[in-house]
């Protein structure tokens, strides 16, 4: 039963995230930009190719979906060193970090 209670309530939060309408603004994303590079880099090696963490490449997230990526950034990935960001920044600020790590950078 406490599977299905978890369940539940991850897909109530994934049908819910995608209506957000927070704007970042550009000091904001500047800023964000730097958190992935810096503290995302530091598991997830600075080049974002792996280390501790997964790779982070346009490569290896292609064809990842923005939620479920957004997701894993609110509230980490239990069992593993991937820590819940959700106490430090809002749901809209974790969206821009999964668009800007699926952004094609040939684009």
């Amino acid at each position: 039963m406490p599977e299905r209670a978890f369940a539940l309530a991850l897909a109530v939060s994934v049908l819910t995230l995608p209506a957000l309408a927070e704007e970042i603004s550009p000091k904001r994303a500047e800023a964000l930009a730097h958190l992935v590079e810096q503290d995302c880099g530091s598991c997830h090696g600075l080049t974002r190719k792996g280390g501790l963490g997964s790779p982070l490449t346009y490569e290896a997230l292609e064809g990842r979906d923005r939620d479920s990526l957004a997701l894993v950034i609110l509230d980490g990935m239990p069992g593993t060193a991937m820590p819940p960001w959700r106490p430090l920044m809002t749901e809209a600020e974790a969206y821009w970090i999964a668009d800007f790590l699926l952004k094609d950078p040939s684009k």
